[in-house]
């Protein structure tokens, strides 16, 4: 009987061993690929930093030359998407875009959301009149309309200073262009807008608007991704402190500034 018990055994162990090697082995752990692109979102008419040619249509600006620049260095295809700007940390969050470039102002209430690159520009939030305006300063203000882009750091820069307590309204704005449209028409008393975006407006028109020595405050720009992409965050860092290094951020800006401004 024990005999043949073992020999039942050594068969069931036989059977078992035949069928283990029959099955299939499992598939071998991949390495995660890197990313070849990264999308950028981007306010589509925001000059000089990024915006449509009038000829081509195709997107140009400060700002897109870095982003451009900054991919040959990273080794990836950057596209860029026009997302409506109000709405850019939904976009960034929802990660239908992985980078926000485009004149994006550094605040304290922004980092509760988004991951900033050190500063790479400096900037003021400025208001705008028609030449012919009373307005001289900032509390000749009062009583009247002001208008800002909806979304953009100018509506807090407004928000925390005195000035705003006067106001007659604070209207918002899809973009800095039709905000500037209405201020020549008279239906805006005056525009508050950053600066690098404003100077290019205003000096297209030379004598039709005047920029006020008062402003709203000084700004820096960075570059944002989302708070746990900290490899493309650093990434990102590296390759603006080499484009500064090596002289390529001094050229691009040059390009659209005439001098190097960047940070």
């Amino acid at each position: 009987m024990k005999k043949t018990l073992s020999l039942l055994s050594a068969a069931l162990v036989a059977g078992a061993l035949l069928s283990a090697c029959d099955k299939p082995s499992a598939p071998a752990a991949t390495a995660p690929q890197a990313a070849t692109k990264i999308v950028i979102g981007l306010d589509d008419n925001f000059p000089p930093m990024g915006f449509r040619d009038s000829k081509s249509n195709e997107l140009v600006g400060f700002d897109i030359d870095l982003a451009r620049e900054a991919g040959k260095r990273l080794g990836v295809e950057v596209e860029f998407k026009p997302i409506e700007w109000s709405a850019k940390e939904a976009e960034l969050g929802g990660k239908r875009v992985d980078v926000l470039w485009n004149g994006l102002t550094i605040t304290e209430k922004r980092k509760e959301q988004i991951a900033f690159t050190s500063p790479y520009l400096e900037n003021r939030q400025i208001i705008i009149v028609t030449a012919a305006s009373p307005i001289k300063t900032k509390a000749d203000l009062a009583g009247k309309v002001l208008g800002v882009q909806e979304g953009s750091s100018a509506v807090e820069a407004i928000q925390k200073d005195e000035a705003a307590k006067g106001l007659k309204e604070l209207r918002k704005f899809g973009d800095n262009v039709a905000a500037l449209m209405d201020v020549s028409t008279g239906r805006l008393d005056a525009l508050v807008v950053d600066e690098v975006v404003g100077r290019y407006y205003t000096a297209k028109k030379p004598g039709e608007y005047v920029v006020l020595e008062e402003h709203f405050g000084t700004e820096e720009y960075g570059v944002g991704v989302r708070k746990d992409d900290a490899a493309l965050l650093g990434k990102l860092e590296n390759a603006l402190a080499e484009m500064k290094k090596d002289g390529a951020a001094e050229r691009i800006s040059t390009q659209w500034f005439g001098k190097n401004i960047v940070k």
